[in-house]
C-alpha cells in the first residue's frame, strides 16, 4: 500500500512539469506568431489616410491584384516542381552512395550563406560579362541577356531551395525498408515500376514535407524577384514590398499578407490531413 501511495505523487507532479516546459513555447508562438498576425489584420482595416474600412478586401479582388496572385502561384508551381525533379533523384543516388552524410552536409552548405549574398553572386554570374555569358561566347552562342529574364529567376529560386526540398526526401528513403525493394525485383517489377509502385508511394510524406517547405515561401519571394527577375516578375511579395515602402499604403500590404498568411494555412492543412489520412 505504501508503495502505491507513493506513486501518486510522481504521477501528479509529471503533468504540472509537462505544463511548465510548455510555457516558453506558448511564450514564443503568442509574441511571435499570433501578435504579427493580429497586427497584420488590424493594419488591414486601414486606409492610408488612416481611416477605418473595408474597402482594401475589395480592391484586393480587382484584376491587378488577381494577376499577381496567379502569378504567385504559377511561379511557386514551377519552382516547386523543378526543386521535386531535381531533388528526388539527388536525394536518391546520395542513399546509394558510401559518404552520403558528407555529401548531404556539402548540398546543405550553401543554405547556410545569407540569402543577399547568393543573389548578388548569381547577377555577377549572369551579367552582361558574367561567367555564363563568357562560356557562351566561347561555345560560339554569344552573349545573351540571361538577367532580368523568368528563367534566371526561376533557376536562382530553385537553387536556393533544393536544400529544403533534398532533406525531407532523402530521410524518407533513409527509413525505407530495403527489403521492400528486393521483394519487388524478386517478383519481376522493372526498375520503373518498382519506383512507381513501391519507392515513391512509401516516400510520399517526405515529398509532401518537401513541396510544403518549398511550395509556401516561394509565393513571397520579393528580394530575389527584384533583384534577379527586375520588373518582368510581379507576385504578391513584391506588392507587399511596393506598399509597405514605396507607396506607404501600409493597409493594402497588410490586406495582401492576410490572403498570404490564409493561403499558407489552406496548404499546410490540406496536405496535414491527407498524410494523417494516409497513415
Amino acid at each position: 500500500m505504501r508503495a502505491a501511495e507513493a506513486t501518486f505523487p510522481s504521477q501528479n507532479v509529471a503533468p504540472r512539469t509537462r505544463n511548465f516546459y510548455l510555457v516558453p513555447y506558448l511564450l514564443w508562438m503568442l509574441l511571435f506568431v499570433a501578435a504579427p498576425i493580429i497586427l497584420i489584420v488590424y493594419d488591414s482595416l486601414f486606409d492610408v489616410d488612416g481611416n477605418f474600412t473595408f474597402a482594401n478586401y475589395g480592391h484586393f479582388f480587382t484584376p491587378v491584384y488577381m494577376k499577381m496572385t496567379f502569378s504567385s502561384f504559377w511561379y511557386a508551381f514551377l519552382i516547386t516542381a523543378f526543386s521535386l525533379l531535381v531533388s528526388y533523384p539527388a536525394a536518391y543516388l546520395l542513399t546509394r552512395t558510401k559518404h552520403k552524410q558528407l555529401w548531404l552536409l556539402l548540398i546543405i552548405l550553401p543554405s547556410w550563406i545569407n540569402l543577399l549574398l547568393k543573389t548578388y553572386a548569381f547577377i555577377g554570374l549572369f551579367g552582361t560579362y558574367g561567367a555564363a555569358n563568357a562560356i557562351l561566347e566561347t561555345i560560339g552562342i554569344g552573349r545573351q541577356q540571361i538577367l532580368f529574364t523568368d528563367f534566371s529567376f526561376i533557376f536562382v529560386s530553385v537553387y536556393i531551395f533544393i536544400p529544403f526540398m533534398i532533406l525531407p526526401i532523402f530521410n524518407a528513403l533513409e527509413e525505407l525498408n530495403p527489403s521492400l525493394i528486393d521483394a519487388a525485383r524478386d517478383l519481376g517489377a522493372s526498375p520503373w515500376t518498382t519506383f512507381r509502385r513501391v519507392i515513391f508511394p512509401l516516400t510520399i510524406n517526405g515529398v509532401k514535407s518537401g513541396c510544403q517547405a518549398v511550395f509556401i515561401p516561394a509565393l513571397s519571394l520579393f528580394m530575389i524577384t527584384r533583384l534577379i527577375a527586375g520588373n518582368r516578375v510581379i507576385t504578391l511579395g513584391t506588392a507587399i514590398e511596393q506598399h509597405f515602402l514605396v507607396t506607404q499604403d501600409w493597409g493594402m500590404g497588410a490586406t495582401i499578407a492576410v490572403f498570404l498568411i490564409i493561403a499558407m494555412a489552406i496548404i499546410m492543412i490540406l496536405t496535414g490531413n491527407r498524410a494523417r489520412g494516409r497513415r
